[in-house]
């Protein structure tokens, strides 16, 4: 497939590091920085054009015409647009998806100018961070959570804490803690930064990153295995940084908890609360620790630090943490960063370039799953394939899963059929329309795992 990305910043490298372990892809990366360019086809088979992504004359130049797949991250929403756009006049159109941070520009894309719509999908960095800090605050304790199948079943990360039932314990003893006809499958840990492939007899240790798969009510019975520390129901949430992802965040909370927004900007400030009902908003730096103080931050169940500089975020949500909140969130967009201060003082921090990644891929992957998560900042995947066909056209329909000529890297977790979520055991027989949930540690697996749930028309 011929792949071709504008932007050569931080999401667009993460696309196309992503898609360049697949030998089947051609791909060409645009951006007006040389030195970055340089760097990445240092590090990457790729072709890359110097330019501004939205000339003709460079669009040209990158191979438009011949192009499959259109991804458009640049850092500018309205070169996106033009450039989607000019894809979309061409004779056969590639597939186009752009993100896009300004929500006006969402509608307008889809529309088009006149003709046809200018992008096929538009992502929402925004938006997206917004959901997934919401399922953190709603899963007390979880580092990640994770929608399949319409959120019939959910892949929840929690960190093993000395003192859980299961901790200390092998794998194969959990059914014997959980409540009858509770299922739950542990699909991957990591430990020391390393993935471990999760076997029967596997012991679970103090610190380890476990990955479990569970339908929504059997996450709480399975994160109190692994955590001694009881948690307690969300009612109190400051929020640091009134920018996009902070007030929409807010907007969406305040009719279900008591929301704090703390802004710098008077004018800044001023704007949020008149869009605001039930939210209170504050003036002031997220690093006063007399204003925290003031503002009660001990009786706080979470402090989410959403500024847009990095170093503010860690420092306000240590100091939060020190002052007495049980659990505090940053957002950090250094993945070096992100990787320091993750599990010592601050809880999770959230990466909006992994977030981003995760929807791009669900929509750009060749072989089409029907969602991709970028897991442990682009160490490992998650992916859902819906299965489609029959005997004579699929590799997979009417074989049980322990005959499936998967890697080793790849475990399925379960099968979400119906309304009910089946977990993974070796005799069960895939059917058409199962939406199969699988974890790939290494993402060089990744192209023979969505082969073999390709329809083909040969068998």
């Amino acid at each position: 497939m011929k792949i071709l990305i504008l932007g050569a910043g931080q999401v667009g490298s993460s696309v196309a590091a992503a898609l360049s372990v697949e030998d089947q892809n051609d791909i060409t990366v645009v951006d007006r920085d040389l030195a970055r360019l340089r760097e990445l086809t240092e590090k990457l088979d790729i072709r890359a054009v110097t330019g501004h992504a939205s000339l003709p004359s460079v669009l040209d130049q990158a191979g438009l015409d011949e192009a499959d797949l259109l991804v458009a991250v640049t850092s500018s929403d309205e070169v996106n647009i033009i450039a989607c756009q000019l894809a979309a006049q061409r004779q056969d159109p590639p597939t186009r998806v752009a993100r896009l941070r300004e929500q006006e520009y969402l509608a307008l894309a889809r529309q088009g100018l006149g003709g046809e719509p200018a992008v096929t999908a538009a992502i929402s960095p925004e938006e997206l961070v917004c959901r997934h800090v919401e399922r953190l605050i709603a899963t007390p304790g979880a580092l990640q959570v994770l929608d399949f199948a319409g959120g019939r079943a959910q892949l929840v990360a929690v960190r093993a804490v000395r003192g859980g039932a299961l901790v200390g314990h092998e794998i194969r003893e959990l059914r014997r803690h959980l409540p009858q006809g509770m299922d739950v499958r542990v699909a991957s840990i990591f430990r020391a930064g390393k993935a471990i492939k999760p076997e029967g007899i596997t012991v679970i240790e103090a610190g380890d990153e476990v990955f479990f798969l569970a339908p929504q009510g059997a996450i709480k019975a399975m994160m109190s295995e692994l955590r001694s520390v009881e948690t307690h129901a969300t009612r109190r949430i400051f929020i640091s940084g009134g920018g996009g992802i902070g007030r929409r965040l807010a907007k969406s909370l305040e009719r279900r908890y008591s929301v704090k927004v703390l802004e710098r900007s008077r004018d800044r400030a001023r704007a949020i609360a008149e869009d605001l009902i039930g939210t209170i908003v504050l003036i002031g730096d997220c690093a006063d620790e007399d204003l925290l103080r003031e503002e009660n931050i001990d009786q706080t169940d979470v402090y989410c630090a959403l500024t847009n500089d990095d170093e503010a975020n860690i420092l306000s949500a240590m100091l939060a943490k020190r002052l007495g909140c049980p659990r505090v969130v940053a957002l950090i967009n250094r993945a070096s960063y992100a990787e320091l201060v993750e599990g010592s003082t601050i809880d999770i921090a959230i990466s909006p370039q992994s977030v981003t990644l995760s929807a791009l891929l669900s929509h750009i992957r060749e072989g089409a799953p029907e969602r991709v998560y970028s897991l442990r900042r682009g160490a490992a995947e998650a992916i859902e394939v819906v299965v489609r066909g029959d005997r004579r056209t699929s590799r997979v329909i009417g074989r049980e899963l322990d005959e499936l000529d998967l890697p080793h890297s790849a475990t399925i977790g379960g099968i979400v059929r119906g309304d009910a979520l089946m977990i993974a055991h070796h005799d069960v027989v895939i059917e058409p329309g199962d939406h199969v949930i699988l974890f790939v540690n290494d993402k060089r697996d990744l192209p023979a795992v969505i082969d073999l749930f390709k329809k083909v028309d040969w068998l």
